[in-house]
């Protein structure tokens, strides 16, 4: 499958107060976690920064791209649709830069399922998980109207063609339900650590 990689790492820390992609776990800074994950599949990585974010050193990577977030303001929907923009390929699994605890085999199942259909994605009670999914190039174009007309990403389910991922599909390759697991306060950063050391010590 003809399949791109792209991380939101635009987001601008307000509850942690500094840059939390900059924050090591275990024994990587948070960005470099997403992207080790990331760099074992095949295909191409592009980073989507903020407006005045400080460009990382991905000099040893050279499947990354870095980009500038094209609207800024437009938060994590504006991000998805710079990458799909930007991106040479047909699919694309689009992950948070802040997610320390991705799971390879749940990333390759959502991509294994994705043939036929515009939108892979694990879904909660309310709403999808917009940053742990796949999308294809047909949901571009909805994407952008619901970003210009500031409307919920979960309006893009009603006009793509969707798989979700059920729960126990999800408990097969996560039991623990680490992989949407996201940094945005120091309690969560503590968090993390904790866990990371937990699985270091098994």
């Amino acid at each position: 499958m003809d399949i791109g990689y792209i991380i939101l790492a635009g987001g601008q820390s307000k509850r942690l107060g500094r840059d939390k992609t900059k924050e090591v776990i275990g024994d990587k800074p948070l960005l470099a976690r997403v992207i080790s994950v990331l760099a074992g599949f095949e295909g191409e990585i592009t980073i989507v920064l903020a407006e005045n974010s400080p460009v990382p050193d991905v000099s040893e990577l050279p499947k990354v791209n870095i980009v500038r977030d094209l609207f800024p303001g437009k938060g994590m929907i504006g991000g998805i649709v710079t990458g799909l923009s930007l991106s040479n390929h047909d699919y694309n699994l689009v992950v948070a830069g802040d997610m320390p605890f991705l799971n390879p085999g749940l990333l390759k199942y959502f991509i294994d399922i994705t043939d036929g259909n515009d939108l892979v994605a694990y879904r909660n009670q309310s709403n999808f998980e917009p940053l742990h999914a796949v999308y294809s190039r047909n949901c571009l174009p909805v994407l952008a109207e619901i970003m210009q007309k500031n409307l919920r990403i979960i309006e893009l389910a009603q006009r793509v063609k969707v798989r979700y991922i059920t729960d126990e599909e999800l408990i097969r390759f996560d039991p623990d339900n680490r992989s949407f697991f996201n940094i945005n306060t120091p309690a969560d950063l503590e968090i993390a650590r904790k866990i990371s050391k937990q699985e270091t010590e098994k």
